[in-house]
């Protein structure tokens, strides 16, 4: 029977396109900045752009990886926000799965799902003006920040004529779970204008184990309700992004003829991390039926050895991919 799998039990790709993806990577693999001899999975021979696999250690080939990364359903992405180096690194696995004839969705966490109907003329007609755009998206109002650091994404997608999909629930009815609880939001108009009321919102127990540690370590200062429903609000997110997902899932299924399409999934780490925020949620939602990877993004200096092995240890995706550190340098985290 089908199952949820990594990439490293998926089915393999068909031959044909094993070698086709070979054959159209010979000019990336010259790259300077690509390893692809692997090497001793050192913390002493780690350098930014290698890819590390979780399960054994070991510093992966990058042809090999994208060969691999083909065979799924789903690539997750979890970005370090605001890192340029991380929209770069989106950018190399989408000319990698066109170049193999594939054609990519991109997910993405930073949109709203009452942005979308903005995002779609964007795309279709590039002469609309920026400031237009962004203010019909709803950018301040669902993800704020600059722009800029997202715009290179938004842009490939429109080049490649790609499909590019809002993932997150509109931003009102995050903050309003946040504010009132679940069971409140649950009975407002806004619950149902997004079609959320067949939608189960699943209590996870190892979800709730490492998400409230995170809340209780990162809002410290929050009274015990304040934590509830940050929880709440947080499963809400995770569960319409998978919701996004599967029905984008859906949608390839109802055309077999159409070519070989996968979904390149680009979110904060946190919504991929041990697979249980997003990965999981679309695993249930599919009774398994689904083959999908992992891909934890994080900026690499010296200083971030020891940072590494706990991630590597812990299990926190499928892969780990070392990039250079971004423009605000090494980030801070909660602990």
């Amino acid at each position: 029977m089908p199952r949820c799998v990594s990439a490293s039990s998926a089915a393999p790709p068909p031959a044909g396109l094993v070698l086709l993806l070979t054959l159209n990577l010979l000019g990336a693999a010259c790259a300077p900045d690509l390893r692809m001899v692997a090497v001793p999975s050192t913390p002493d021979r780690w350098e930014p752009w290698q890819v590390l696999e979780a399960n054994t250690g070991r510093v992966v080939p990058y042809n090999e990886w994208l060969i691999a990364l083909t065979g799924n359903d789903i690539v997750y992405l979890g970005e370090e926000h605001h890192n340029q180096h991380h929209i770069d690194a989106a950018r190399r696995l989408l000319d990698a799965f066109l170049a193999a004839g594939l054609l990519p969705t991109i997910g993405m966490e930073m949109f709203g799902w009452d942005g979308q109907p903005a995002l779609n003329a964007y795309l279709q007609d590039r002469t609309l003006d920026r400031g237009t755009f962004l203010e019909e998206v709803r950018w301040k109002q669902n993800w704020g920040g600059p722009f800029d650091d997202y715009e290179p994404l938004v842009a490939y997608a429109g080049a490649h004529r790609l499909a590019l999909r809002a993932m997150n629930p509109p931003k009102s009815l995050i903050r309003q779970v946040a504010k009132e609880g679940l069971a409140q939001a649950r009975q407002g108009s806004e619950w149902t204008q997004w079609d959320m009321q067949r939608e189960e919102i699943v209590d996870d127990p190892a979800y709730r184990n490492r998400i409230l540690d995170q809340l209780r370590r990162c809002h410290g200062n929050g009274t015990i309700d304040d934590v509830r429903t940050m929880y709440e609000a947080s499963m809400v997110r995770d569960e319409g992004m998978a919701k996004t997902l599967t029905d984008i899932l859906h949608t390839f299924r109802r055309d077999p003829e159409s070519p070989r399409q996968m979904i390149v999934s680009y979110t904060g780490g946190g919504h991929i991390q041990y697979g249980l925020p997003v990965p999981k949620r679309v695993a249930r939602r599919l009774d398994g039926h689904i083959r999908y990877t992992t891909v934890y993004l994080t900026s690499y200096d010296q200083t971030r050895k020891e940072e590494i092995r706990e991630l590597l240890r812990d299990g926190v995706a499928d892969y780990i991919w070392l990039t250079p550190l971004g423009r605000h340098g090494v980030p801070v985290r909660c602990r």
